[in-house]
């Protein structure tokens, strides 16, 4: 099975609807990739809910040890985490009913892939949502 991500238009559509970011793997080290792309996705105007079990606060914003801990809904769990912890945080993710499962950049997994797409969830694997972001303003 391959990784099929949606298309450019249909990415697009998605963060255009969404206003709620769970980042699973949001470091509190401002140098760390998974800071400055949740940093500039705030700043873009999202909610950001950081998943850290060892941060108390990331962005200005509580974090929480797992998704299971946010109250809400939410639009799109993004995934700063080695490929091989994917499947496990699919698991959770189905538990939450969120909308989107997006793996930045360098991060997939088929296993993973196939249960989402299994369960009818939009997936999108080794991306980095501020670059999809910009090009889709």
């Amino acid at each position: 099975m391959t990784i099929i991500n949606p298309s450019r238009e249909e990415i697009g559509q998605m963060l255009k609807k969404a206003k709620r970011i769970a980042v699973i793997g949001l470091s509190d080290n401002p140098d760390r990739t998974s800071y400055m792309v949740s940093e500039a996705m705030q700043k873009a105007g999202y909610e950001i809910i950081p998943v850290n079990p060892k941060a108390d606060e990331i962005l200005g914003v509580k974090a929480v040890a797992s998704l299971k801990d946010i109250e809400g809904h939410i639009d799109i769990v993004n995934v700063f985490r080695r490929s091989e912890y994917l499947p496990e945080i699919a698991r959770e993710f189905a538990e939450i009913d969120a909308d989107i499962f997006w793996a930045q950049l360098g991060v997939e997994n088929e296993e993973a892939y196939k249960f989402l797409k299994e369960k009818g969830y939009p997936v999108i694997m080794d991306r980095c949502i501020k670059v999809e972001h910009a090009l889709t303003k």
